[in-house]
């Protein structure tokens, strides 16, 4: 199955400007990763601070921001970390969510993603 990319398209705060590149799909990381300079050069600055787990049980804190994304024509205002300057770009699954996108892994694409309700409100008659 492995792994694939998505062209991704970030946005200024004020949507005039805009930086395109290539997203890892990561389904396992909670949200976006973005290398630093690349959210500088949009003028993002951090609002908070989180921590992170990571694959070898190590614990780190990076700056997060929101920002808008587009990825596949669809966009939304997501949490992305800053990450460092070499750091591979990554797409996590609140951003994916946030764009109503799911991983198909078998076939390496992002598909529609189907809502579900538990329930209808019913008015009493």
């Amino acid at each position: 199955m492995g792994t694939f990319t998505r062209p991704v398209v970030l946005y200024s705060q004020d949507l005039v400007r805009s930086e395109n590149l290539d997203a890892l799909v990561d389904s396992g990381a909670t949200y976006s990763l973005i290398p630093r300079p690349v959210l500088e050069s949009l003028g993002i600055e951090p609002l908070d601070e989180m921590e992170f787990a990571l694959a070898d049980s190590r614990v780190i804190t990076r700056p997060i921001a929101q920002v808008q994304v587009e990825v596949e024509g669809r966009r939304t205002v997501t949490w992305c970390i800053f990450g460092e300057a070499d750091s591979i770009p990554l797409l996590g699954a609140y951003t994916l969510e946030g764009l109503r996108l799911a991983v198909d892994s078998f076939n390496q694409r992002l598909v529609p993603l189907r809502g579900y309700l538990t329930t209808l409100s019913v008015t009493p008659r």
